[in-house]
């Protein structure tokens, strides 16, 4: 069993997501069973708390988050569908990945803004979101899917405030189990045992974008940009495999 882990996307208006098609095209060529995006991927600027009133928030649309989005999403299932389209010519068996999207707390300004004006309450919604088209399985924002025995979320909490787990091996100690979240900037990764023996390890799958955040700094942009195969997922063990954006670039970039 394999699953490909796509980590927080961020599509912003007027960014490119070629980088989504190579993904789209790795995950045709390799044909993963499992298909895990973690989140944050329809970013949502125009919904942010932190940037009212800024001159950096001027000429922002709900509409155009939501296309940038769509965008994003058609570009990276293209090569998949293209791929089953010719399995189904070909008459062979059609690979067809069960596909799993955990909405994240970019996702999450949706709600947040209806909890705090409830005149939006039907006009904007998750359902503007083009996952129903593709068949992807959604699950809310802090929900945890287990795959495998291996545990997803956008992010795990620590302590009774919520807050993220700060490091992988924290990750571990909290939970008990392997588990793959987003949300931090970087990737990060740490390995333990349980009892049984049974290798368990905790992953921050980083970010997959090509474009800088204005909110970092020179030191703090630039983080490593990538997507995950998990290979032989079998009880929570597997042999994790990144998938670097450069390499994604060089290999599908000109196909």
């Amino acid at each position: 069993m394999r699953h490909l882990i796509i980590p927080d996307t961020q599509c912003k208006p007027n960014n490119s997501f070629e980088h989504l098609e190579w993904a789209g095209k790795y995950a045709a060529k390799t044909k993963p069973e499992v298909i895990i995006h973690l989140g944050d991927h329809w970013d949502m600027p125009s919904l942010s708390v932190y940037d009212v009133g800024k001159k950096s928030f001027e000429g922002r649309t709900y509409s155009d988050d939501i296309k940038a989005g769509n965008a994003g999403m058609d570009a990276f299932m293209k090569p998949i569908i293209e791929e089953q389209n010719r399995q189904r010519r070909d008459k062979k068996k059609i690979w067809k990945p069960k596909k799993i999207f955990l909405i994240g707390n970019h996702e999450q300004r949706i709600e947040r803004a209806i909890e705090s004006d409830r005149k939006l309450d039907g006009l904007i919604g998750y359902r503007d979101f083009n996952l129903k088209k593709y068949n992807w399985e959604v699950h809310n924002f802090l929900d945890v899917v287990v795959v495998n025995d291996v545990a997803y979320s956008h992010y795990f909490t620590s302590g009774i405030m919520g807050r993220p787990v700060s490091s992988p091996s924290l990750l571990l100690q909290k939970k008990h189990m392997s588990c793959i979240m987003g949300h931090v900037q970087d990737r990060a990764i740490a390995f333990s045992k349980k009892a049984d023996g049974n290798r368990i390890t905790g992953l921050f799958a980083g970010i997959f974008y090509q474009h800088e955040e204005a909110y970092l700094n020179p030191q703090t942009n630039g983080s490593w940009s990538g997507v995950w195969m998990l290979n032989e997922v079998h009880k929570g063990s597997f042999d994790e495999m990144p998938v670097s954006i450069n390499y994604l670039r060089k290999t599908y970039g000109h196909n």
